[in-house]
């Protein structure tokens, strides 16, 4: 083994006590930062073989080491809102971008405003529709954009190719398609879901209400879930599983995209609405990239009226600073690293995300078909969610209304109108006793 082999394994292997113990070298050494990173991939291990390279890289420029723990998302907001209020905290953390306006209302965060920008190329250098999930309009962003993310529909080419089917332009379409590859009595479905995942539901109560020409939040931030637009919305997911049947009850207790894509790679589903970072998964349970081919998610046609063609959020994750870090240079000097070109190609490239700035786009691994389609639906087909202190509200309360809509199907109860107006209500209650 050579010395850059045995460097490796020895940062690997720090790494992998710091996710496990937490721990970190203490606030007055200045060449040691601690860093929350978000499980982007299939497990915490793969992303700490992933990072732990570009680490490496980092180390040797600058001489600063980084103490990595590796956060899933059911766990990572509460966590950064604990370091918020707690002050012991990281350094430097990942978010989900839809929670940048509510952890920038925590006052935690240092600001990137035009100056500090510079220090990262310029806000130009990065890409609008990623930008706009950074921070509380008319404020400086309180993150940056670090990976990029849409949502495509999935599909074995081998399941569409023996259905005699081709890849669905329309909702009804794409109904139609998922009801001819469902056959329950041998377990196999037309399509997979997530459905115990809030954050997944919330994503598509936010897309399908923009197709039925609705906000769940006005423009002043206060929730409107309860309109006939939002029921209809909802239903639209719920009735896959209740109506539809082109889910599997099974999919109620799924409570992330790695067991949803672990159902589409095995054969039990034949379609999958997942986002761009699902594909390292795929090639690790064994689905070989010719084996699936990636659309846009369909929309009605005709859209409702005042719907706009939304196929998914702006989607990412973002990276911050905290702002009583002792060490604020040497965490800042970790975000010019990980936002510069070079590492932005190798980052997205192993992740299946997207780069979030122009000059990393010569890397040939962002012009392939499928990156193409994920591309162009970031840029032309999504809509970012309300840059809203209680945007995070929004989502654990609808989100968790969905989840329990869904356990209630997969007990075989038929779910109506009246059914999901009580739930949204409920989460709007919440909401609004929330402060929104």
């Amino acid at each position: 083994m050579d010395k850059r082999s045995l460097a490796a394994v020895s940062l690997i292997a720090t790494l992998l006590t710091a996710m496990l113990t937490g721990c970190s070298r203490p606030a007055e050494d200045p060449h040691r930062i601690t860093y929350w990173a978000s499980n982007q991939g299939k497990s915490a291990e793969q992303d700490l073989r992933i990072l732990g390279a570009e680490l490496e890289k980092f180390t040797q420029r600058t001489g600063i080491e980084v103490d990595v723990e590796v956060i899933g998302w059911s766990d990572l907001l509460n966590r950064i809102l604990g370091a918020a209020t707690s002050g012991v905290a990281p350094d430097v953390v990942n978010l989900g971008n839809t929670w940048a306006a509510s952890l920038q209302a925590t006052g935690a965060f240092v600001d990137f405003d035009d100056a500090m920008m510079e220090r990262f190329g310029g806000r130009d250098r990065f890409l609008d529709s990623s930008m706009s999930s950074t921070g509380m309009p008319g404020r400086p962003p309180s993150s940056l954009p670090l990976y990029g993310l849409s949502y495509g529909l999935f599909y074995d080419k081998q399941r569409f190719a023996e259905a005699g089917v081709e890849p669905p332009r329309t909702w009804q379409e794409f109904v139609d398609v998922a009801k001819r590859l469902t056959d329950p009595a041998r377990d196999r479905w037309g399509l997979t879901i997530a459905g115990a995942s809030y954050t997944e539901n919330a994503h598509f109560a936010f897309m399908f209400s923009r197709q039925h020409g609705t906000h769940l939040i006005d423009e002043h931030g206060t929730a409107t879930f309860t309109s006939p637009e939002a029921v209809a919305a909802v239903r639209q997911y719920i009735d896959l599983m209740g109506v539809d049947g082109v889910v599997s009850p099974d999919a109620a207790e799924e409570g992330n995209s790695s067991g949803a894509a672990a159902d589409f790679t095995n054969g039990k589903a034949a379609m999958l609405v997942a986002q761009n970072s699902v594909i390292p998964t795929l090639e690790e349970n064994g689905m070989p990239d010719e084996a699936y081919g990636v659309v846009p998610l369909p929309v009605p046609e005709p859209l409702p009226p005042g719907g706009r063609a939304v196929r998914s959020h702006v989607a990412g994750s973002n990276i911050a600073v905290f702002a009583d870090s002792p060490r604020r240079e040497q965490a800042l000097e970790l975000v010019k690293f990980l936002t510069s070109a070079e590492e932005q190609a190798i980052l997205n490239d192993a992740y299946g995300t997207l780069p979030v700035v122009e000059d990393a786009y010569g890397h040939p691994a962002f012009h392939t078909p499928k990156n193409q389609v994920f591309r162009d639906v970031l840029a032309t087909g999504a809509e970012t969610v309300p840059m809203i202190p209680n945007e995070a509200q929004f989502e654990t309360t609808v989100g968790a209304a969905m989840r329990d809509l869904f356990a209630e199907v997969a007990t075989g109860r038929r779910i109506g109108d009246a059914d999901v107006l009580e739930a949204l209500a409920d989460a709007e209650l919440k909401m609004r006793g929330s402060g929104g």
